[in-house]
Parts: C-alpha cells; structure tokens; sequence
C-alpha cells in the first residue's frame, strides 16, 4: 500500500481520523486493544510514537500486534532515528520546525535516512509545529511554541513548510493538552495551504473533534483520549464528530 496515496485519496472526500497511540505507554497486547476499538469506531490510519521511552522493540511489537487486529496503515510518528522500525508501513518524515535544536529540525532525519531507505520505509514529508501548550513534546524538541493568540506565525511556519516541499502540515497543542490548536489558528493556516492540514493535541470531545474538522482540518488525531477510554460509544462519537 502506498500510504501517502491512501491519506491524499481519502481527504479528498473529507476529514479523516488518525489514532495515535504511543507504544511506551502500555503492552503490545493492550495497544492491539486500542486499536481494534478505534478500528471499530470507524478511524482511518494509526500512527505510533511517544516524546519518550520509544524504542524499535516496543514499535515493533505494537505495530505486528495491531496488524493481528486491523488491515489500516500504521505510520511511525518518530520521536527520532534510533527507532526507526521496519514493522510500521510509513514514516511521517517530519521536521519541528519550531525548534531552537538543529537537532530536531534536520539532524534526527539526517541520521534516519539510510535506515529508512534500507528498511524500504515510505517516507512522508511533513511539517511539524508546535502550538502551546506543547506539553512534553515541546519540552522534548526545545520548540518554541506558537502563541495561541498568533494565527499569523503559525500561517508563516505552515506556508514555509509547504514552499519547502513538504506533504503536509501538522499542528500540534501536545498530548494531553488541556487545549487544543484553536479553531481561528486552523482556519488561518488552512486558507493559506494547498497541502493537507493534519490537526492534534487535547482533543477529547466530540465537541472539539468538530470544531477542528469545521475550522479546515484535513485529519484530526486523537491520542490520549483513545488510550484511557474504553467507551466504544464515546469513542465514535468523537471520530464521527472528526469526520463529519
């Protein structure tokens, strides 16, 4: 499957869901739980990865053990090269470009590309910005984060992005905000891009799932939320509020 195709393909008839589950976090065998109920409630892709306690042990445990569950892409959504996994189907090759370390800008993608290309990994190129409150990940990739209150820094990132060559962009409040990316700063950016917008970060309702979607989300990822709640119902009323 050429998953960049499917992704492209599929926000061409609406916003799509991405569940994003971070295999430090608990056992393969839990993580295979997540994903079937999100596999259930209708999400359209995975994506794993964690600021932290990633390695290319657990990634590839959780990745064959969702594929024992569910035939969706399953995307590594990298917290750097070192576990880099060949189990996962792409690679979101991504650049915090909001980081003050070069590090997380160019050096970690530098540092993963042979691996990736000897994995025969598919590269997807992607924007990463960091919106406060940036949580861990912030913390992490020493991002400077964009205010809240500046749609027009976070429109000139997201348009660089693009200029660069980039597939798409992301917007990211961090796992386990209390808040998500505000809706004016979707919208802002949106009207500027030709390139999908990938939105997440404190999105827990259905409510919030739909102010992203209505704002010009392209895909709208939950993460957190979909680790800690077993609530079938609750969850798709969260990806169907995603996607409309």
């Amino acid at each position: 499957m050429n998953v960049k195709r499917y992704i492209l393909e599929k926000v061409t008839k609406g916003t799509i869901h991405l569940t994003l589950i971070d295999p430090a976090k608990q056992p393969a065998a839990k993580a295979a739980e997540i994903a079937a109920k999100a596999y259930e409630a209708g999400t359209d892709a995975f994506m794993l990865g964690g600021s932290t306690g990633v390695t290319r042990e657990n990634l590839d445990e959780t990745s064959e053990a969702i594929k024992g569950v569910c035939d969706l892409p399953i995307i590594f959504f990298p917290s750097g090269a070192k576990a880099i996994s060949g189990k996962c189907d792409a690679i979101f090759y991504m650049s915090m470009v909001n980081s003050v370390d070069i590090g997380w800008v160019i050096g970690e993608q530098v540092k993963g590309s042979l691996v990736t290309r000897k994995l025969g990994l598919e590269p997807i190129s992607m924007g990463y910005i960091i919106v406060e409150p940036g949580m861990k990940v912030s913390e992490v990739g020493r991002a400077e984060p964009i205010k809240r209150d500046d749609p027009e820094s976070a429109m000139a990132y997201a348009l660089a992005c693009e200029y660069l060559g980039m597939s798409f962009v992301y917007l990211e409040a961090g796992s386990g905000a209390d808040v998500p990316v505000p809706p004016e700063m979707i919208k802002a950016v949106k009207s500027i891009l030709t390139v999908p917008l990938i939105v997440g970060g404190g999105i827990r309702t259905p409510e919030a799932a739909a102010a992203a979607r209505l704002a010009g989300a392209d895909a709208v990822v939950t993460g957190t939320f979909f680790e800690t709640c077993s609530d079938l119902v609750k969850l798709k009323d969260v990806i169907e509020a995603a996607k409309g």
